[in-house]
Parts: C-alpha cells; structure tokens; sequence
C-alpha cells in the first residue's frame, strides 16, 4: 500500500531466524536486501565479537540495535553488582558493533517482592548511564506484555517505562514499542505521544489467536488483531523515524527456510506495516 512504510528501514531482528548462526543471518539480509540487523547476544558469543563486526561490516548491514541488556533484579547484592557487569559488556559490544541502541528487557522479581525488583531496575539503569553515555549507546527500556512479569520482566506497560525514562532526566535512555507487547494497553497512544523525542526502537510481529505459546507466541504481520500501522504511524508522529525490527519468536517459523522467512517478513512489512 502507498502508505507502508520504505523498505530501507526494514530491520531482521536475528531471534526471528533463531536457527540461523549469525553468519547466515547476515547473508539471508543481504541475499534479500534487508538493510538492518538486530543482534542477539547469545549469537554474537558464538562466533565472538571481533568476527560479528566483520561480517557484518562486510556484508555492508546497519546494526538496529543488541538485544538483549537488562536482567538487574537478583536476590543478593553480589548478584546484582554481576548483572550491572553484564550490562556494562553488552554496552561495549553494541558500541563495537556499531549501533547505538542496547535493548533492555528488565528482568523479573527473584521473590515475590515485585515492587523492589522494579525499584532495583531502575538502580541499574541510573547506574549504567555514565558507562552508556561514554560509548555512545542508549538505553532502551522494553515493557513486555505482564503475562512475562513473572519471568522476563517486571516493567509491563509503556507508561512504566516513560516514567523511569523521564526520572534518569538523560538523552541516554529511552524506551522501545514493541507491538507485540504493548497493543492492548488502553493508555497506548497518550503514553507513544508522552514518549515523543525518546523512542529508541519500533518493533513488529503479530497478536494471533489463540497463542501458540507462551513464549514463543508471536505471529507474522498481518495473521492476527494488532493494528500495526496505526501504530506505525504513531510513534511516527511522536518522533520515530528508525529502523523497524521484525521480531518473531514462533517455532513454526523457526522451522521453515529462513529464506521464506525474510520473503514473507518483507511481503508482510509492505502490505501491513
């Protein structure tokens, strides 16, 4: 449709061909002309970070971001101290990767207590921002849908997110929209207009029903209820111009030809996005 969004902002986000090595994600987005690639970590460990570059660099990609950052709450203050020191690794690889975004998936309660696991994530991000602010990288905070407060993170709507953003006061950190995430929120369009100038991240799949999962729920663009250019369009309005990742995490799609995968992520990018 002539109100899609260019395909030159398109981004593989590499969890949605988690079967893939990072080698061949990189040659799926350059044997389909996907400008961008969001790396994961666990695949940039594999081969190691110096090797990640070069690949990347070679094929001629833009890296959209690294996910993932985050995890701060930990039941004993050594444990936490290690995940500020993981966070701080994941700051340098972003860097050598050449992105400038870090995604932060929050993590969750290691009790029950939920109130001091978000209290400790925003102790962490306060914490990281000098470390982020020298090498350039900006902290984006994901809220995840609160079926995944349990186990993922304790940060569910986007209007927590804002709100920690605009308490670090820093152009350092910002917030990331996932669709997928955040779609049912009824305060979702105040809080993408209250986020205006610090949207770090747009990211798409779709709502399908039933789910297929828990985790691995999400469907491509266009099988489910999300309305995804509205959505699109408004994190437009409010500012966002960047990359837009493709990130789908579903066994179905996991296991067909990440060839098809990318054909079908573009065809779906163009007609729903």
């Amino acid at each position: 449709m002539s109100d899609g969004p260019s395909l030159d902002r398109i981004s593989l986000n590499q969890i949605t061909t988690e079967h893939w090595s990072l080698e061949e994600a990189v040659e799926g987005c350059r044997r389909h002309d996907v400008p961008w690639i969001s790396v994961w970590r666990h695949k940039i460990h594999e081969i190691g970070l110096s090797k990640s570059r070069k690949l990347i660099q070679d094929a001629g990609l833009n890296v959209s971001s690294i996910c993932r950052g985050g995890m701060f709450p930990a039941p004993t203050p050594e444990e936490r101290r290690e995940r500020i020191e993981d966070n701080k690794r994941a700051i340098e690889e972003a860097a050598e990767l050449g992105t400038d975004v870090l995604v932060l998936v929050c993590g969750p309660a290691p009790n029950r207590d939920i109130d001091s696991a978000r209290q400790w994530v925003e102790e962490g991000i306060a914490e990281l921002i000098p470390f982020a602010r020298e090498h350039g990288i900006k902290l984006g905070i994901e809220p995840l849908h609160p079926m995944y407060a349990a186990d993922r993170s304790v940060i569910s709507t986007l209007g927590q997110a804002n709100t920690i953003s605009e308490r670090m006061q820093s152009d350092y950190v910002g917030v990331v929209v996932d669709v997928f995430h955040v779609w049912w929120d009824p305060d979702l369009y105040r809080e993408i207009e209250r986020a205006r100038g610090s949207i770090l991240g747009f990211h798409v799949s779709d709502w399908v029903v039933p789910l297929p999962d828990i985790f691995k729920a999400r469907g491509m663009m266009g099988d489910g209820v999300i309305e995804l250019r509205r959505m699109r369009k408004a994190v437009e309005a409010a500012g966002y111009h960047g990359p837009i990742e493709v990130e789908i995490i579903n066994d179905a799609i996991w296991n067909q030809p990440g060839d098809e995968t990318l054909k079908q992520m573009k065809e779906r990018y163009v007609e729903h996005v």
